[in-house]
Order: structure tokens, then sequence, then C-alpha cells
């Protein structure tokens, strides 16, 4: 038996034992995890740095705070997500009542990704915890520090048969996916993610996996388009474009292209200076490989705004590429990365179309003042989130269920969501055992069937 078939035997059991089932014990788990937070904020916004450059400003507000308002959204409304809902009752099934109930589904393997490698694993972990389940964290091996980190505050700081961290070292991704969960999360990409459901399959495992892809964002003639620029630039160049909700391509009126790449250009600067590569306020490429497709994608393309990096850094500009289609190799496969394709258009119709015969989208941006077309793409666009003249900030908000759709994904979490997600919905019923309709039972002599037509 290996250590980590010892750790899921030891959660099973701790499962089995009804620990996780009260409310005491989850609100004591999470409180733990916020004041855990808290302590080790410092050393956390450090260890971001290291593996990914972040500004702490950034790093805080994108990471640290969405996990901690996450955690206090779960504790203010725990008791009410825990309470049995009240359903109605058929006829048919009168005098019984009903109801439901939200139980925990039991060992849940998490497996987060790089590009948040805090918030990514905190985030489902909170769920996981909120809805009475037990974890195995499996952290990404890319973000060294992170990952090391995140390591020692949990299994330093929780009981293993309740929540565990996988050494990357000693654990593989087959022997994980060797092991019998009752849930796996997976945030990552589309690859993993079909490997990750083929071996849940054997097991009939729920899947939860957030996947990302091409996420258009359509630019308007009638947009404000200062608003535009700094939304697209921020929302491009966060974490240095390495965010599955980026706006992954830009669609542009062809009447206002020239205004809105010259304001993009100025975002740039506003933002980080005539050398964003020398900026402290820009993010790096996870790694050379990385850096080197990105750069892939860029040979033969028509640059008009950045294009530079720096190797050693880990560096690449913001870049504004013009001249880009359908067919371009930009359009291939999500960036994931600091580079802007802009594509125009004249007719929205016919990109609405093109579109729709894509993957659908993680997300879906526009900006405009024209309340038909906001209705049109938000009513008749498939996506997992949208937003409306700003980009991201959608994911924020733990009232709103942030997840994909067929390519991007399956299952969303966030808030109540994440409650739910992370449960199996049972449902009840009762009936007074003195007051049983006994024109159900059999003999069906002559008289029963009509006086039930009537009836029902």
């Amino acid at each position: 038996m290996t250590d980590l078939d010892r750790i899921i035997d030891r959660q099973r059991e701790f499962f089995y034992g009804g620990f996780t089932k009260t409310e005491d014990f989850r609100r004591k788990k999470l409180e733990r995890l916020r004041d855990l937070i808290d302590l080790c904020e410092e050393n956390i916004l450090h260890a971001l740095d290291m593996d990914l450059g972040k500004a702490n400003f950034e790093a805080y507000v994108s990471e640290i705070s969405f996990a901690k308002e996450e955690i206090n959204f779960a504790l203010d409304n725990l008791s009410d997500w825990m309470k049995p809902v009240r359903e109605k009752t058929p006829l048919t099934a009168m005098p019984a009542k009903s109801y439901s109930l939200y139980e925990p589904l039991g060992i849940t393997l998490i497996i987060a990704p790089w590009n948040y490698p805090f918030l990514l694993a905190i985030d489902p972990l909170i769920g996981a915890i909120a809805s009475g389940n037990t974890v195995i964290l499996k952290t990404s091996s890319k973000t060294k520090e992170t990952s090391k980190l995140i390591r020692s505050m949990l299994n330093d700081y929780f009981e293993e048969e309740f929540i565990y961290v996988v050494d990357n070292d000693e654990v593989s991704h087959k022997e994980l996916l060797e092991g019998k969960y009752d849930h796996i999360f997976y945030t990552g990409g589309k690859s993993v993610g079909k490997h990750i459901m083929k071996k849940a399959s054997e097991n009939l495992t729920k899947v939860t996996l957030e996947l990302g892809g091409k996420s258009p964002c359509i630019v308007d003639r009638t947009a404000d388009l200062d608003n535009a620029a700094k939304s697209i630039m921020w929302g491009k160049t966060l974490n240095a474009g390495q965010t599955c909700v980026a706006p992954d391509y830009i669609l542009v009126d062809f009447a206002i292209k020239e205004k809105f790449i010259d304001k993009l250009k100025e975002a740039m600067i506003d933002f980080y200076g005539l050398d964003p590569l020398a900026s402290e306020d820009y993010g790096r490429i996870i790694n050379e490989d990385h850096l080197d497709r990105l750069l892939g994608l860029l040979e033969g393309e028509d640059i008009i705004a950045g294009g530079s990096y720096d190797r050693e850094n880990l560096k690449l500009m913001p870049t504004i590429v013009d001249g880009v289609d359908f067919d371009s190799k930009l359009m291939e496969d999500e960036i994931f990365g600091p580079i802007m394709p802009i594509l125009t258009y004249d007719d929205i119709n016919p990109i609405l179309y093109k579109i729709k015969t894509m993957p659908k989208p993680l997300a879906f941006y526009l900006f405009s003042e024209d309340e038909r077309l906001i209705e049109k793409i938000m009513y008749n666009m498939e996506f997992g989130n949208g937003c409306v003249n700003d980009c991201i900030i959608e994911i924020a908000s733990p009232y709103l269920e942030f997840g994909g759709v067929g390519e991007s994904g399956m299952g969303g979490y966030h808030g109540y969501n994440s409650f739910v997600n992370f449960s199996n919905k049972k449902s009840i019923m009762e009936t007074p055992s003195s007051m049983k309709a006994n024109i159900k039972y059999p003999p069906y002599e002559h008289g029963k069937l009509n006086f039930v037509k009537k009836v029902l």
C-alpha cells in the first residue's frame, strides 16, 4: 500500500465517522483556514512573486482577497445552506411532506493549476469544506514556491484524514488518478481534462472540469473606447495574460478600429510605462517553454505594438497584432499570454455565426452601449460566463456561478454554487403511517379506476 492509498483509506474512515456532517465542524475548519491565510499572507505574496513575478497588489487582489471573501461568504450562509429545503408534494402522495437535503459526496480530489496557484487551490477547497467533504489536494509542480507553501500550511494545520496535500515529487498524476474518489475537481487544460474524465468513468466518479478556451471580446462602434481599451489591456495583461478567462482575441468594428488601437497603446503606456519589461507591476511567463510557445505564435505576424521580450526574466511585452483572421495560427488554440490579436468586422452577424461554430468559450466579453446588441449577444451566444463593458470581474462575485460549457468545462462553483457542486442533493418524502391512501393497494375492484381518474 502506497502512502497515498493509506491517506485515502484514512479519509474514507474519517468520513464514514460522520465528523464532517455537522455545521460546527465545517465552520471551525473554515475559520481555521481564514486565520491561516491571514497568518501566512506575507509568505503567500512572496511565493507568488517568486513563481510568477506577481506584484503584491495584483497577488493580493486576484488571489488572497478572493479566497478570503469566499470563506466569509460561506461562513455567513452556511446555516441556511445546510437546512432542509421544503418541496411541494403532489396530490398522489398526500398527506406526505417532501424536502431535500444536501449531503457531502465523500472524498474529493482537487487538482490545481499553476496560473493562479494559490487561489485555484484554495477556492475549491472552501467549497469542499463547506459541503463536508474530505480533500486530497494536488498543486502544480510548475509553481514550486507556492506549492511548497500550501503543502506546509495545510498539512501542518489540518488532520491528514481531513485535508492532505500530496508531495509533487513523490506522487505522479498517474498514481494520483488510480485512487478511488467521490468527486474530482480539475482546473487546467483540455487534454488533461479528457484524461481525467476517462479515468473517473472507471469508478463513475463525479467530475468538475474548469478548462478555459478562446474567449472572444467584441468592441462595438458604440463602445466607450477609453473604458474598453483600459479594461481589455488590464484583462489581457493581468498575470501576464495567463488567465483562463482573459479576452483571447478582440473583434473590433472596422469604423472604430484605428481609434481603438490608439487607445489600447495609450493604456499600455499608462499601466506599464514606455518599457513594460522593466515594470514591477507586470508579471512574467511561467517558464521558458511557454515563452517560446508564445514567441512562435508571433512569427510572421503583423506586430503593431510590443513584441519585445526578456528571456532571462521570462517577460513578454504586451503585444498587439493586426491583420488577424480566423485562419491565423493565433486563432488555433487558447493563447494564454499577453498577445492581443485584432480582427475587424463591418457586419456583426457573420461574426456571431462564426463564433457559434467554434468550441463554446469559458467567457464572452462585449463592449457596447447598444442595448439591443447587448441583449442579442448575451441571450443568444453560448458561453460559460459573460461580462458587458468590463473584463474578468464577473468571476469575483460569490453570487455568480463560475464554470464552462462544452470544451470549456463542466460544472461550476463560487459561493452557494460551490456548496451545491460538492454535495449530493438528497430527496426525501415522509408519509404518516396512520394516514395511508389504501386505494393504491390491490385488489383493484370495479370503480377504483374511475374514482382515480376523477380525482387526478
